[in-house]
């Protein structure tokens, strides 16, 4: 197999692989709202830190306890979710139907939809706190934001 067709290939695993991580993320938020938002709730009244040992920070003056804002939260992040899936999709399709030139447009706006997200979850958690007492959670965010610019990288290497 030409070694061409193999970073084609390589590349379309990928591209297949980041629609279905993307269509799994949100259909998890859906299928768990409620957790969802208790989850981003934990943060955003930055309950981590009063937790023992607490924390005794200036910063617990953010603390959101609004039920509202959790899930007007969750719904920015699901629709950034919903958008780079299917945008992820378009892309997978137009990829396998007619190449990554065609491709790429909505591989890229999948990965900025993307970035968006988990830019949007890194910097609410900063303002919370998150890292104080979440480090875990962070670390997520950083190594999925590393991904998504990896995969940036990986299919517009060509262009670039």
């Amino acid at each position: 197999m030409p070694r061409h067709d193999t970073i084609l290939l390589f590349q379309a695993v990928l591209a297949s692989g980041l629609a279905c991580w993307l269509s799994i993320a949100a259909i998890n938020n859906l299928h768990a709202f409620h957790g969802s938002v208790w989850a981003i709730g934990n943060t955003m009244r930055m309950d981590p830190l009063r937790m023992d040992p607490t924390m005794q920070t200036p910063l617990l003056r953010r603390a959101l306890a609004s039920l509202t804002v959790h899930r007007l939260a969750l719904l920015v992040v699901l629709a950034l979710q919903l958008a780079a899936a299917m945008a992820a999709w378009s892309g997978v399709a137009l990829f396998f139907h007619d190449g990554l030139a065609a491709a790429l447009p909505w591989l890229n706006l999948a990965l900025c939809a993307m970035a968006a997200f988990l830019l949007l979850m890194h910097l609410g958690g900063l303002w919370f706190g998150y890292w104080i007492a979440q480090e875990s959670l962070q670390t997520t965010h950083l190594v999925l934001l590393l991904f998504t610019l990896s995969l940036f990288f990986l299919f517009n290497a060509r262009w670039l």
